[in-house]
């Protein structure tokens, strides 16, 4: 099985991709979308939703994991809702399947701390998925956190 995780953002929008098999996960791909602070929101916004079709047809995941929002700066929360919009969009155009999780429910999956350091959740995701080194950029490590944590939720994984 194949589960994407997605770690919303307009400037950076998070991806990781993990295959789950035996109980084991293993790295497909991570990295990140971006978009130039100086086009329109528009713009940018029709950038996420074209490289959003492109991307998810490439990885074909059997389950997408999002990032749920969180609130704690305002200005922040409504671009990022505004990106969640393009995601949520997409994702249901293309029919996948769907779970959310706040921060607070990923921190806690991965350390047993709903609380925890980035850096924390960070290593987690090393161990998790043996790589040699932390995943970077930081966008992408979460939204390996956030698959993780969707394959440690979803019954249908651990058959």
């Amino acid at each position: 099985m194949r589960i994407l995780g997605l770690d919303p953002g307009l400037a950076t929008l998070g991806y990781g991709c993990i295959e789950v098999q035996n109980n084991t996960c293993q790295v497909g791909d991570f990295g990140v979308i971006t978009t130039p602070a100086n086009l329109p929101m528009g713009d940018r916004l029709q950038s996420l939703y074209t490289d959003l079709h492109m991307l998810i047809p490439a990885l074909q995941p059997d389950l997408v994991a999002l990032e749920r929002l969180f609130f704690y700066k305002m200005s922040h929360t409504i671009v990022v809702a505004q990106a969640r919009g393009v995601i949520l969009l997409v994702l249901s155009q293309l029919h996948c399947q769907l779970m959310e999780f706040t921060p607070p429910q990923v921190k806690q999956a991965l350390t047993g701390y709903g609380n925890a350091a980035k850096i924390d959740v960070q290593q987690a995701v090393q161990r998790e998925l043996n790589l040699s080194t932390l995943p970077k950029p930081d966008d992408a490590a979460d939204a390996l956190a956030i698959a993780l944590t969707a394959s440690r939720h979803c019954p249908c994984f651990h058959a």
